[in-house]
């Protein structure tokens, strides 16, 4: 059975980066909000107690119940975990003179603890705390201190729990990752078993008993997730699976084709829909982008749920959903209120009559990469940079026309591809162009033209959660941009977009 990692979420910006650092470790770990955890808590051998914007000395504080966890399984508490085992366990919170936030240096460790081992005195972590904890629990000892911070970790004596005032998830503690596996594997001795080869072989076995003899319809959309889903229940089922590629005329340059032609050399069993003139139709004078979203989602279950129809005793509906989808769609009732809701996690209209099959579900997007090379994918497929559901419908600023999608599917194909020439695909997360309700003078020949105004975007990423833009070379630019507006009928300028996300998103819309 796969050993377990509990994460309680108190509604930490970083709680997902838990669970990342501690996948990186090749553990298994599940993120449940505080106030409804798993029924049994047997199958996980240690529990992470996540930070919070809250205060433990509020009135409306998060409150954990740690009956069958403190003192009975090994317990870490970070930043807001921490203060809580302070604070209603005999020590003293209250609230900094300083807000400390930021970079620390660790200025005293206790190197004989087994929780340090080989992280050094000065060794550099990330503080984001507005209380600090003046005293100790009285069953609990110091185990280090920043210049700042006398109580930046501790423990108590006579049980496996332990708490630190920093976070270890995030890139800036330098030795984040050791205390963590230090923890987990040391302390709480949690077998790292946790490998792309071992969920394949785990997951192959799910899904045929799961599925049994019944149909199985998928929607595949050229995207990476959608991709490995199809992959992994192409590989336990095989003709069972029956996959649709819709395409809602919002596509790249060409993209239906290509991609058609990528999945049936994969030997799935698939039906390519091109249903773009009902979509383009439908969306003809509509300029608010989440009207633009509900019109594309309806069609696409429309059409989606027609072509389901013709496939006898279809009993399940496969999904590409990952693991930030379902931790970003989960409410608690305020610490991790919903970021959003995603268009995998809703559940399925009444009249569908499915039940969902969702193989990536527990993954983040680069264990999902990781499992698709597992099972021998095509390393471009897998590369493949994310793009929109609702495609370039939301990278056309205000209302769509065929002739926009026309410009800028032209512009997005020069943009890539020259991005693939300049071997600067591979180093972006998501790029693409976006269609500004824009028009200015330009000057071609002897004539003036008033025309339109594309921007292009590149970003760097891990996960999409933030992002910073992608300092392209001035000459690549150059050049992409001189060829955007000498092929491209329509189109008289080309803007770089050089915004983060936060503040900015990474879409326009």
């Amino acid at each position: 059975m796969q050993e377990k990692v509990l994460i309680l979420d108190f509604g930490s910006q970083y709680t997902q980066l838990i669970a990342r650092r501690i996948r990186e470790l090749f553990i298994y770990c599940e993120i449940h909000p505080y106030n409804n955890p798993p029924q049994s808590l047997s199958e996980f051998k240690a529990v992470i107690l996540s930070g919070s914007p809250f205060s433990v000395r509020a009135e409306d504080a998060p409150h954990p119940n740690l009956e069958e966890i403190k003192g009975k399984i090994p317990l870490l508490g970070v930043c807001y975990g921490a203060q809580y085992l302070a604070h209603f366990f005999g020590g003293k919170v209250s609230l900094s003179n300083t807000r400390e936030y930021g970079r620390a240096n660790l200025s005293y460790v206790n190197a004989e603890d087994p929780f340090f081992k080989g992280v050094p005195t000065d060794s550099q972590v990330w503080m984001s705390h507005a209380d600090t904890i003046l005293e100790l629990p009285t069953e609990a000892i110091g185990l280090a201190s920043t210049q700042d911070v006398e109580n930046a970790a501790y423990k108590f004596k006579e049980e496996p729990t332990y708490a630190i005032q920093f976070h270890p998830e995030v890139y800036h503690s330098t030795d984040g990752k050791k205390i963590l596996e230090n923890f987990l594997v040391g302390i709480a001795q949690v077998k790292q078993d946790w490998t792309p080869d071992s969920f394949v072989e785990m997951t192959l076995s799910e899904l045929k008993e799961k599925v049994g003899n019944d149909q199985v319809i998928l929607g595949l959309s050229g995207g990476v997730d959608s991709s490995v889903a199809a992959m992994l229940l192409h590989k336990a089922i095989g003709t069972q699976l029956n996959c649709i590629f819709v395409n809602n005329g919002l596509l790249r340059k060409n993209e239906f084709h290509q991609v058609l032609a990528q999945y049936e050399g994969m030997g799935f069993n698939i039906k390519g829909v091109d249903a773009s003139d009902q979509f383009l139709d439908a969306l003809e004078g509509v300029s608010d982008p989440e009207s633009k979203r509900k019109i594309i989602g309806k069609l696409f279950i429309d059409v989606f749920d027609a072509e389901a129809q013709k496939v006898r005793g279809a009993k399940w509906l496969g999904q590409g959903t990952i693991y930030p989808d379902v931790i970003e769609s989960i409410s608690v009732n305020g610490p991790s209120a919903t970021i959003k809701s995603h268009h995998n996690v809703g559940g399925l209209p009444d009249f569908m009559k499915l039940d969902l099959v969702e193989p990536l579900r527990m993954l983040f997007k680069d264990e999902v990469r990781r499992v698709g090379k597992s099972l021998g994918m095509d390393t471009a497929l897998l590369g493949r940079h994310p793009f929109p559901g609702p495609g370039l419908a939301i990278r056309i600023l205000g209302e769509i026309t065929r002739e926009k999608v026309r410009m800028l599917q032209e512009v997005d194909a020069i943009f890539i591809q020259g991005l693939k020439k300049w071997e600067l695909y591979d180093q972006i997360w998501q790029a693409g162009a976006i269609f500004l309700p824009v028009n200015s003078v330009g000057v071609m020949g002897d004539e003036r033209t008033y025309e339109n105004c594309v921007a292009l975007r590149a970003v760097q990423s891990t996960d999409g959660m933030t992002a910073d833009w992608v300092d392209l070379p001035y000459a690549f630019l150059q050049k992409i941009s001189n060829e955007i507006i000498n092929n491209v009928k329509g189109i008289n300028r080309v803007v770089y977009d050089i915004s983060s996300k936060p503040p900015a998103t990474i879409e326009w819309e």
